[in-house]
């Protein structure tokens, strides 16, 4: 029954790219076992139907994302910029309880060979830390991200001359 819905519904339903997927995740795995440890079918049937509709809901809220903002703010967590140009933008790294460490491991497993690479860190909706780094460096990929303009990455002047160029 779930592979028939993972199928039907598609690979975002066991995605992590929002805190609400991955609740969604963890409360279809917890349903699934119970379904799978019942000794009756009553309780077999309510599993199913739960997870057939935590499927349902997360369908919704996929569509009410593409079109409606207030849905996305309220569903979905924002990006937030925690370095910029090498440097750690306190206030950001206190807000998201992201230790120094947790960055520079990051840094690492980019293979940062020196801070003067690093042009971003950005805490991603997922809880992931993304690395962008190098000389080529395309601003835009900061769209949506808390605290990039406020830490001086002009996105509007900076895309416009970018697509001007193309």
């Amino acid at each position: 029954m779930v592979i028939l819905l993972v199928r039907l519904i598609g690979l975002r339903s066991f995605s992590k790219m929002t805190a609400f997927d991955f609740v969604i995740t963890l409360a279809t795995g917890s349903l699934l076992a119970t379904a799978a440890s019942s000794s009756d079918w009553p309780a077999f049937l309510k599993a199913v139907v739960a997870i057939a509709a935590l499927m349902a809901v997360q369908v919704a809220l996929a569509f009410g994302r593409r079109r409606s903002s207030a849905v996305t703010a309220v569903v979905d967590n924002e990006p937030m910029l925690l370095m910029r140009d090498g440097a750690f933008i306190d206030a950001a790294m206190a807000e998201s309880r992201v230790s120094p460490g947790d960055v520079y491991a990051k840094l690492r497993g980019a293979n940062i060979q020196s801070m003067e690479e690093v042009r971003a860190v950005v805490l991603e909706t997922s809880g992931d830390i993304s690395v962008l780094h190098g000389k080529g460096f395309a601003p835009e990929l900061l769209r949506h991200v808390r605290g990039a303009e406020a830490a001086g990455f002009n996105l509007r002047a900076e895309a416009a001359s970018a697509s001007r160029k193309a």
